[in-house]
């Protein structure tokens, strides 16, 4: 009898003020890209979803929770602590931001089967070459990601990041203007 697969949490970062954009960009789409978002999340894997709000507190769709980073201000990186410290049981956490609204289940999928083959546990979506979300890391590397910018810091320079091409699922755009 095979084992079963680690546990998977999605973290859906929705916290910005969303400044370029003009909102906070869990209300785009008056709630499609985070309805999109988690539906990714849930359907390519992962057992639970929390979304992070911050500067717009809204009612999230099942099978998600919410939860409210407190100094969302300071960053990405504020908003994922917050998101990880609300998975107690889950070995990876697939990092997903609410501006990439093309990205499917298939690609969660994909990213995540990637990360739990990988000797590392870390693997991240590109689209023809460009590195961009989901983002999945192994419990085991969450104390390093401290800093305020998110992932950023702590994927950059690393060799044991598994690249998992996903342009033929989608462009991984994300949007930053209306």
């Amino acid at each position: 009898m095979s084992q079963p697969a680690p546990a998977a949490a999605g973290v859906l970062l929705a916290a910005g003020a969303g400044t370029r954009f003009g909102m906070p960009k869990v209300l785009a789409e008056r709630g499609a890209w985070l309805r999109a978002a988690v539906a990714a999340l849930s359907g390519g894997g992962c057992d639970e979803v929390v979304v992070v709000l911050g500067a717009a507190v809204v009612d999230v769709p099942a099978p998600a929770r919410a939860v409210i980073a407190p100094d969302w201000r300071r960053g990405p990186g504020a908003s994922l602590r917050t998101g990880l410290a609300a998975l107690p049981a889950a070995d990876f956490a697939v990092v997903l931001t609410v501006d990439t609204p093309d990205i499917g289940a298939n690609v969660v999928a994909r990213v995540l089967g990637a990360a739990r083959r990988a000797p590392s546990g870390i693997a991240r979506a590109t689209y023809d070459g460009r590195p961009g979300h989901p983002v999945v890391i192994a419990r085991g590397h969450w104390a390093a990601l401290s800093d305020d910018e998110g992932a950023r810091g702590f994927l950059a320079g690393r060799a044991d990041v598994a690249a998992v091409d996903c342009a033929d699922l989608a462009t991984g755009a994300d949007i930053d203007t209306r």
